[in-house]
């Protein structure tokens, strides 16, 4: 029975969610079922049908609403006592401020992107609000608890950008070429030569709702009174055209978002240029099963070659006519031709077939029981920061497979790292060529790349160099402008070896200095940016694949941070029992080598990535562990 103190302390909290998708729906209904009272939600996102198979709130009839007003009014359905607020808006609004944060007595993330997870842990940490972080991958997940001066924030570890991209993204607002390529293999691919009843995010669109599930369907049975071409042209009309206007009917979605362009066949390849595609004899291309290939077909020879949106049009109605002949091997050529599509009509660069193969990884779906654990942990370790119960706090890491008897493994939250350039303000350095490099390298690769930075002002002393707002004249904007095409040393205040800049973000309320290294040069492969930031690390993979066009974040490699020494070793799981960190990375992760049993080197930490929704794609699968854990 819950007592006096826990339910008082529930009862008379404001709590702030961020996030009402996968763990967020588990999230909202757990909190209102253990008594909390006064609730707030902020999601930018709308629902799609791929998240009703275990977003639990949701209904076919909800599709292209908000997820947050949809949730909010799930809820309130069983327990309409209770006040819910939702916002159907981005937490990187201006109206999501300090003051606003300041609101709260806890803050629980159930977010999808490293980004936004950055700027909620510094506007906590600015307004001095705890903050619950979680996520989850698979089987996978975690819950942590971060308060200000108590515990390490969400930054006191470099952590890669994840390789993980939610549904919501894949179906409707793409922004990358893998994004187009598990649309391509994972919705399209499996709609043609899949199951064709299963609904999913090609049947309906956001404007359209349930009423045509019936007749999108229609569009993908093979009708008796047309020739395979005619099929293809229709399929390829419904997906590239239709689909995409009615995704811009609504007018929410892109108000910060570049608006794709519907792409039909006609306009592509007017009728009669599908009858040139060439045939596999005429080609020379083989009657083997194995070997049967459209580019062969076309006449097209080297992999690496980058299609045009005619030739990939091409491409995409040869393989889809070749498949029903059963040529298997042609997959990778239709999800290649149909990813590119789509890419040209979201302004994507396009890609050759050989890089498309390279990025066509493993898909991981998310589990709803996964969400609906992490969600529980989640609210536990809020009634424990709402008592201001410090002892307890505990970082819970929820494991695939049984480990020493457990599948829920806690550890002791870390203390603040001292060399957190984000909660202990430790000075960072950054070696360039000065001589060279433009301010607006350094506000791009640098401010907003690296240090997430959205509203920046960087200031050598008292001169400002450079500074974003809405409250700025025109000549000061102009001046700003011409000083981000200027190399660094011939800024107004020159900026040399020794300079140290200040870098402020406005309405994180956060600041970090930057000590200025002159350097002649630079390897290019190594350091592509030509520019070293220390103080703030990534470990080598990460650098690695960030020269990779198609590469999102780092790699989940076993390379650990010199940032961890700080750390202890042994921490406490079970009450009269010492547990090192070593042996719980160990038993979450066993198949990466030098985790576990070595004393030279530092601890580990366990980072998973939120996956909120259906799809998980790693870029980069190779580096990736068969328990799809991210260790930093």
């Amino acid at each position: 029975m819950a007592s006096r103190k826990h339910l008082a302390a529930v009862k008379g909290a404001k709590v702030l969610m961020v996030g009402a998708g996968g763990i967020g729906c588990e999230l909202l209904k757990t909190l209102a079922l253990s008594g909390f009272q006064d609730i707030h939600i902020i999601d930018m996102d709308t629902i799609e049908v791929s998240n009703l198979n275990r977003q639990f709130l949701f209904r076919q009839s909800h599709v292209g609403q908000s997820k947050a007003k949809v949730a909010r009014e799930a809820v309130l359905k069983f327990r309409p006592e209770i006040s819910i607020t939702s916002y159907h808006a981005n937490v990187k609004d201006s109206d999501f401020n300090v003051d606003f944060f300041k609101n709260f007595n806890v803050v629980l993330n159930g977010l999808d992107n490293l980004d936004a997870r950055r700027h909620v842990n510094r506007l906590c940490l600015a307004a001095d609000v705890p903050l619950i972080e979680s996520g989850t991958t698979g089987f996978l997940g975690q819950v942590t608890v971060h308060v200000k001066g108590k515990t390490e924030c969400y930054e006191c570890q470099p952590k890669p950008a994840p390789k993980t991209y939610p549904v919501c993204t894949i179906t409707s607002t793409p922004s990358k070429f893998v994004h187009c390529i598990v649309w391509a293999k994972e919705l399209l691919f499996a709609k043609l030569f899949g199951d064709k009843n299963q609904a999913n995010d090609l049947n309906v669109r956001s404007s359209d709702g349930a009423s045509s599930s019936e007749q999108a369907e229609d569009v993908f049975e093979h009708r008796n009174d047309e020739d395979i071409e005619q099929y293809g042209r229709r399929i390829y009309d419904h997906v590239f055209g239709y689909n995409i206007e009615q995704a811009l009917s609504n007018e929410e979605t892109w108000k910060n978002r570049n608006r794709p362009r519907p792409i039909y066949s006609r306009d592509v390849m007017p009728n009669g240029l599908g009858q040139q595609n060439g045939s596999m004899e005429k080609n020379g291309a083989s009657n083997d099963v194995y070997s049967v290939s459209a580019m062969a077909s076309l006449g097209m020879k080297n992999p690496q070659d980058i299609w045009s949106l005619m030739e990939n049009s091409r491409v995409f109605l040869e393989a889809l006519k070749l498949f029903f002949l059963k040529r298997q091997k042609l997959a990778v050529e239709f999800v290649t031709s149909a990813a590119n599509i789509r890419a040209a009509s979201f302004g994507i660069p396009l890609h050759s077939l050989f890089e498309a193969k390279g990025i066509a990884g493993n898909i991981v779906h998310a589990v709803a029981t996964t969400n609906a654990i992490i969600a529980g942990l989640i609210v536990i370790e809020a009634i424990k920061v709402l008592q201001n119960d410090t002892k307890n706090y505990r970082m819970t890491y929820c494991l695939e497979h049984p480990a020493r008897k457990m599948l829920l493994m806690p550890v002791d939250p870390f203390e603040p790292n001292k060399s957190c350039y984000v909660c202990s303000e430790t000075p960072l350095s950054l070696e360039i060529n000065t001589h060279c490099t433009k301010l607006r390298d350094v506000v791009e690769k640098i401010v907003r790349a690296k240090l997430g930075m959205s509203l920046p002002l960087i200031m050598h002393g008292s001169a400002l160099l450079y500074e974003v707002g809405d409250d700025l004249d025109e000549d000061m904007v102009a001046n700003y402008a011409a000083n981000l095409d200027k190399v660094l040393s011939e800024l107004p205040t020159p900026v040399t070896s020794g300079t140290m800049l200040t870098i402020e973000d406005l309405q994180q309320e956060l600041s970090c200095k930057i000590n200025i290294k002159h350097r002649e040069e630079f390897d290019e492969e190594k350091e592509p940016d030509g520019m070293v930031l220390s103080g703030w690390t990534q470990s080598p993979a990460v650098a690695q694949d960030d020269k990779k066009s198609t590469a999102n974040a780092g790699s989940t490699s076993n390379a650990s941070s010199s940032m961890e020494a700080e750390r202890t070793d042994d921490v406490e799981t079970t009450p009269g029992r010492k547990r090192k960190l070593s042996e719980v990375s160990e038993a979450v992760n066993p198949d990466i080598p030098g985790v576990a049993g070595s004393s030279t080197r530092n601890p580990e930490k366990l980072e998973l990535v939120d996956d909120d929704d259906e799809l998980v794609i790693f870029d980069n699968w190779d580096s990736v562990t068969s328990k799809k854990i991210k260790l930093q």
